[in-house]
C-alpha cells in the first residue's frame, strides 16, 4: 500500500483550508444561500431546477416518460442549474430546496406552490401524483419502494464514495479506492443477480425503480460514469447490461438524457427545456451552427 503522511484527526474539526479536488470551489461545511437571485417560472404546472447529473436525470427522465403516456399535466420547464458556479446556493434556489442540490422541483398546478427535492422524493411525488409507474398492489408497491430507497441509500458510496476517490481526489489513496472499488461492484453484483430473475428492477414492469437506478448504475454498466468501465469490469454483468441496453432504447429515456446537459456531444446537449419542440429546435448543435 502507498505510504502517505501521518495524520491524526484534530479534537474539533474546523475549515481552514481548501479541501482540493474538482470540487473545491463549492464545498463548504455550512448550509444557506450566498447570493440573493430568485429562480425564473415558465409557463408551464411544474418548474424543474436540475442538471444532467445522475440524480437531475432521473426526474426528466420521469417527466418525458408521464408525458410519453399522454399525462398533459406533466408538461414542464427544466432551467439550468450551474452547480459548478455556485448556482444552488442562489436564495430562489435555497428555497427551494434547503440543502442545495439538484433536482428542485416545484409544482405550480395547485392553488399555492409546492416544493420537493431530493430526486426520490420527485419521483414518488409524480408517480402518486399521475398515478403511473409506482404499483398499487401491496406486495409489488413495496418491492418497488424497496428498490428505490437501495438506489437513494447506495449511490453515495457509488459516487461520494468510488467516483471520488478514483476520478476527482487531489491525490489517490490506494486503500479508499479499494474500499469503494470494492463496494461499487458488490452494488453492481446486487443488481446483476436480480435482473437474472426479473426484467425490470421491481418485477415485470417498468417502474420508478428503474428510472432511480438506471442513470447511475446504467451508466456505470456503459462505461460513463467516472471513466471507470474497465477498471470495474462491467461487461462481465451481463443481466445489468441486458437491462440498461432495454432502457436505452426508450425514447423518454433518450430525451430525458439530454435535458439540462451541458456536456458530451452537442448534438445530446438541451441546455433548457420549454417545449417538447425544444428537442428538434434547441440542441445545442443547432444553437451553435445558427450562431
Amino acid at each position: 500500500m502507498t505510504d502517505l503522511p501521518d495524520y491524526t484527526p484534530p479534537t474539533v474539526w474546523t475549515w481552514n483550508k481548501g479541501s482540493g479536488g474538482r470540487f473545491a470551489n463549492i464545498n463548504r461545511p455550512i448550509a444557506g444561500a450566498t447570493h440573493d437571485k430568485d429562480l425564473p417560472v415558465g409557463a408551464h404546472p411544474l418548474q424543474l431546477y436540475s442538471l444532467a447529473t445522475p440524480n437531475g436525470v432521473k426526474v426528466t427522465v420521469m417527466l418525458e416518460e408521464l408525458l410519453a403516456l399522454g399525462h398533459t399535466g406533466a408538461e414542464y420547464d427544466a432551467w439550468l442549474i450551474r452547480i459548478n458556479e455556485g448556482d444552488q446556493f442562489g436564495s430562489g434556489f435555497v428555497a427551494a430546496n434547503p440543502n442545495s442540490k439538484i433536482p428542485a422541483l416545484v409544482d405550480h398546478s395547485g392553488a399555492s406552490p409546492i416544493r420537493v427535492f431530493e430526486s426520490g422524493a420527485i419521483l414518488m411525488y409524480l408517480a402518486e401524483k399521475f398515478g403511473a409507474f409506482l404499483p398499487t398492489e401491496p406486495a409489488a408497491r413495496a418491492e418497488c419502494l424497496s428498490w428505490l430507497f437501495w438506489q437513494m441509500g447506495s449511490a453515495p458510496y457509488l459516487g461520494g464514495g468510488f467516483g471520488h476517490f478514483y476520478a476527482y481526489a487531489p491525490m489517490k489513496i490506494e486503500y479508499a479506492i479499494d474500499r469503494f472499488a470494492m463496494e461499487a461492484k458488490r452494488q453492481l453484483d446486487v443488481l446483476d443477480r436480480r435482473l437474472a430473475e426479473s426484467d425490470y428492477i421491481a418485477g415485470p414492469e417498468y417502474t420508478i425503480a428503474d428510472i432511480a437506478i438506471f442513470p447511475w448504475y446504467g451508466g456505470m454498466a456503459k462505461g460513463w460514469q467516472y471513466n471507470a468501465g474497465a477498471f470495474l469490469d462491467v461487461e462481465s454483468y451481463k443481466n445489468l447490461q441486458r437491462w440498461a441496453d432495454l432502457l436505452l432504447a426508450r425514447p423518454a429515456v433518450q430525451r430525458g438524457r439530454m435535458v439540462n446537459r451541458t456536456f458530451g456531444e452537442p448534438a445530446g446537449q438541451l441546455h433548457e427545456r420549454h417545449d417538447a419542440g425544444d428537442f428538434e429546435t434547441k440542441t445545442q448543435d443547432k444553437v451553435v451552427a445558427a450562431e
